[in-house]
């Protein structure tokens, strides 16, 4: 039973979704093509996937220390199957990294709730989104999310709202710094261009738009309907959800900006999604319909992945 095996934290649990993504990865990364393996290649790739990896495992933390999600690898699983749903995203380097950095600020902010070293928090989810907009200039508009995480937490003092500020200037100083010993100084203002991407083309081309559209029809729903049954779970456990719902709004603006030939960061939204998804799942009751949803998360993200990576 599917539910059975991935509703415990067993690290084989983990070690079955690291190791079918990794397959996944080398499969849209080198499947079909004469690629001539290099030592840079495979080291740059090697990379690539610690930083999903790493992104896995902190998914896993997150959700448990947080607890936002039960006590299972449901939001594992869904993250790596979100992957497979779009193959693209495994393509994206600048996407796998922006949305690593994403997540460890999403570990400060959810974090918040406690109510404790607030400041020194906030500073790192600063800190981490402004080194994600390194990747996509565009990330920096999840520095909105953290001035709502602030709003909910401890609005009243006022150096709070300064700290984002000041982590700007601490990352524009290094990253600055940095650029100039490497003598690519122009980096930075040829990066941040903040240019709408909107291609008219993306939403005509039915294998990228129709998925795109089939995942947040679900994922909007999925959220409505956990929020509702979680309505009477606290006021910790909802505060954190809805700062959940920001960061998958504001990754759906960036996603919509930024999705160009070649680039689709679609990835960034693939945690909260995850949780979305997580919650919708625990609150099933009959054993039979929740096996039956958790065999569609399944099945569905394969065949995609076969059609669009393997038989196009």
């Amino acid at each position: 039973m599917i539910s059975s095996f991935f509703g415990k934290t067993k690290p084989i649990n983990y070690i079955i979704v690291l190791t079918l993504l990794l397959v996944f990865y080398g499969t849209v990364r080198f499947f079909g093509e004469n690629t001539l393996f290099t030592l840079g290649l495979v080291a740059s790739n090697i990379g690539i996937v610690a930083a999903l990896f790493f992104t896995i495992f902190l998914v896993n933390f997150i959700v448990k220390r947080n607890k936002i999600t039960k006590a299972n690898s449901f939001a594992v699983l869904f993250y790596g199957l979100l992957c497979v749903f779009f193959p693209a995203s495994l393509t994206d380097t600048n996407g796998i990294f922006c949305s690593f950095f994403i997540v460890l600020a999403t570990r400060k902010i959810l974090s918040l709730k406690s109510l404790k070293e607030i400041k020194y928090k906030i500073f790192d989810a600063s800190m981490w989104i402004i080194v994600a907009s390194l990747f996509y200039d565009w990330a920096l508009l999840y520095l909105v999310w953290v001035y709502i995480a602030i709003y909910i937490y401890e609005p009243k003092n006022i150096r709070n709202w300064f700290l984002p500020l000041s982590a700007l200037v601490t990352v524009a100083l290094i990253t600055s710094a940095v650029f100039a010993v490497l003598g690519k100084f122009n980096f930075v203002l040829q990066h941040y261009v903040f240019t709408l991407n909107i291609n008219a083309d993306m939403f005509r081309e039915w294998s990228k738009s129709s998925a795109t559209i089939v995942y947040l029809i679900v994922v909007i729903i999925v959220g409505v309907v956990s929020s509702v049954k979680l309505g009477k779970s606290g006021v910790g456990r909802l505060a954190s959800m809805r700062l959940v719902a920001v960061s998958f709004t504001v990754g759906i603006f960036i996603t919509l900006f930024e999705t160009s030939l070649g680039y689709f960061p679609i990835m960034i939204t693939f945690f909260p999604a995850a949780v979305f998804l997580t919650n919708y799942i625990e609150i099933l009751r009959k054993p039979r319909f929740k096996e039956l949803n958790l065999f569609i998360a399944i099945v569905v993200p394969i065949t995609v992945f076969v059609f669009k990576v393997i038989l196009k």
